[in-house]
């Protein structure tokens, strides 16, 4: 009889194989589970397309007059090869952007490029420096948008000086550049003081020149297929942006995004809800939309999934939020989904207070085991019900190391991601091998995977930049504009 004290209280454990990245529409071999390795040896998902499209990138430049120069030879700096300084089990050698993505990059013309006075005093205007600056950002875009044909991609330059007026408490340049680029329909990369004098080139280079090609509406790669997942199923994220003060918190801004099964029509949709809010404690703690509300903004999604597919409708949709489905939001997308055969609404809590050590077989008779000097690995896996989950993101990922293990950051112990699936049906390792997957669709980095799954993290951008610009146009806008 077994030592009840040796019995685990878990039931064991699941390891999920590492997803793996497509770099070619055609060719199935094309496949890698490191981002960078696989833009290495394939070159990016559209390849074969992107050079007919175009056979460069151009890139216009807004910012400070006095760092015209430096904002140029960064640029330039992106056509050169780097050998790993940091990272180097996981960041290979960057290639150049010509040879990494098939196409080259070009300062766009003179008139492309916008140069602002040193000191934010100095800017056209009146009001205080936060109103300075959006009116410089608004008439930079106004400008760029009258050469539109001229460029690609806008850098633009906020200098460490002007920190203190770029975010505050009403204001955040970030999130307005962003709204300002949608309204223009114009892709935008920030840059700040620190990209000049960063030491580890070639991470700089990769980060940088991905998120330009991105956002020059290039794709680097897409999902493979995931085993078991319907090639037509579609993946909403949703998040919530309270509005108004608490005399008049009336509405939710409900912000989603539709993805294909391999990443593909990545958009957001704003929806502006028009139930009021009755509590806005409760709403700021856990934030819901009417059975009315969640009914119109999934239909409006379905209708853009049936755009992009020909009219046809997907034969799963799963629901991504990182809050509990109250049985009115559960109702609301049964109501607007009733020609999906499945559709799952899934929690993804990322609070859960487990942790997890990963043991390994000691070289004594006792202890047996001790913990190993790394977390446990990415992609593990423990059912805690019929409908919950942990699963374990971030971990370590020896499959993308040239020494073994590797572990993203390596700080901490990492959490898992909790998820519950409040509707649906089917097995929880589909449902955790999706969500593992969609951490690796985060094209605005260089890292193996993101904290959350990608339609969690963009939903809460776009909740947030909503938020902190109240005017931007209810639209549906490309994911680019707001990486």
């Amino acid at each position: 009889m077994a030592n009840p004290a040796l019995v685990s209280k878990l039931p064991p454990f699941t390891l999920l194989d590492e997803p793996k990245l497509a770099f070619s529409p055609s060719d199935p071999t094309h496949v890698d589970v490191h981002p960078l390795r696989g833009l290495l040896n394939f070159g990016p998902y559209s390849k074969g397309s992107f050079g007919g499209y175009t056979s460069k990138i151009r890139i216009a430049t807004v910012g400070p007059e006095s760092a015209f120069r430096q904002r140029g030879e960064l640029m330039a700096s992106l056509r050169s090869a780097y050998r790993a300084s940091d990272r180097s089990e996981y960041v290979p050698e960057y290639p150049g952007f010509e040879q990494l993505f098939h196409v080259a990059l070009e300062a766009a013309p003179a008139e492309a490029h916008v140069k602002w006075p040193e000191h934010l005093p100095q800017l056209p205007g009146d009001g205080d420096p936060q109103a300075r600056l959006f009116l410089a950002m608004e008439a930079a875009l106004r400008r760029l948008d009258s050469v539109r044909n001229t460029f690609d991609v806008a850098l633009v330059h906020f200098p460490d000086a002007w920190a203190p007026a770029t975010r505050s408490k009403d204001f955040d340049a970030h999130d307005t550049l962003k709204a300002l680029g949608a309204r223009f329909n114009i892709p935008t990369q920030v840059l700040n003081d620190r990209a000049f004098t960063f030491n580890h080139k070639a991470s700089l280079a990769w980060r940088l020149a991905t998120a330009l090609y991105v956002k020059a509406a290039g794709t680097p790669w897409k999902l493979a297929p995931l085993q078991g997942v319907p090639s037509d199923t579609a993946y909403i994220g949703l998040a919530y942006a309270l509005r108004g003060d608490q005399r008049d918190a009336h509405y939710v801004t409900c912000c989603s995004q539709v993805f294909d099964m391999d990443g593909g029509g990545m958009q957001f949709v704003a929806f502006e809800a028009r139930d009021p809010v009755a509590d806005v404690a409760e709403a700021r703690r856990n934030p819901f939309l009417s059975r009315d509300d969640m009914r119109a903004v999934l239909a409006r999604s379905l209708e853009l999934y049936q755009g992009r597919n020909g009219g046809n409708l997907p034969k799963r949709m799963v629901i991504h939020k990182t809050t509990a489905f109250k049985e009115e939001e559960i109702a609301g997308a049964f109501d607007a989904l009733t020609g999906v055969a499945e559709i799952e609404c899934v929690e993804i809590n990322t609070s859960a207070s487990w942790r997890g050590v990963w043991l390994i077989k000691s070289d004594r008779k006792s202890p047996p085991s001790w913990p190993s000097g790394y977390p446990v690995p990415r992609g593990t896996m423990v059912i805690r019900s019929g409908t919950s989950a942990l699963v374990w993101v971030a971990g370590n990922a020896p499959e993308v190391s040239t020494k073994g293990d590797y572990y993203q950051g390596k700080k901490s112990i990492p959490r898992p991601l909790q998820l519950i699936r409040h509707a649906g049906s089917g097995p929880l390792e589909l449902t955790a091998r999706e969500a593992l997957a969609l951490t690796k669709m985060d094209w605005n980095n260089d890292a193996l995977y993101d904290p959350v799954p990608v339609s969690i993290r963009y939903s809460q951008r776009l909740a947030r930049t909503i938020a902190n610009v109240p005017d931007l146009p209810r639209s549906v806008y490309p994911y680019r504009l707001f990486m």
